[in-house]
């Protein structure tokens, strides 16, 4: 894991003066960022995982492998990994509900 999800601690405005407004567009597009890239890796994850894992099946049928469990360990990464996608989608959508049902 070579990126970082989280953010370091900037200091703070002081009172009464705000954050100027490409400082906060740029602050706001690093979230965005961050954000979709967990999303793009995830989706990443799940597509190499789902590959290695029918790559697997293939050579079990066809007999070219010599070690059978590496299906089963394969089908377990990518459940892994499309349970990880799910978990991700489930909890930035309570997040924006969550976020829908202060607003209003």
């Amino acid at each position: 894991m070579a990126e970082m999800f989280i953010t370091p601690i900037q200091l703070m405005n002081p009172v009464g003066q705000t954050a100027s407004k490409s400082e906060a567009e740029t602050a706001a597009q690093d979230v965005i960022s961050t954000f979709k890239g967990i999303f793009e890796n995830a989706i990443n994850d799940v597509k190499t995982t789902d590959d290695t894992l029918a790559k697997a099946q293939y050579l079990l049928a066809t007999g070219q492998t010599e070690d059978p469990h590496s299906v089963t360990i394969a089908a377990s990464e990518a459940q892994l990994a499309v349970d990880m996608l799910v978990a991700l989608r489930s909890k930035a959508l309570e997040a924006y509900n969550e976020i829908m049902r202060i607003s209003s």
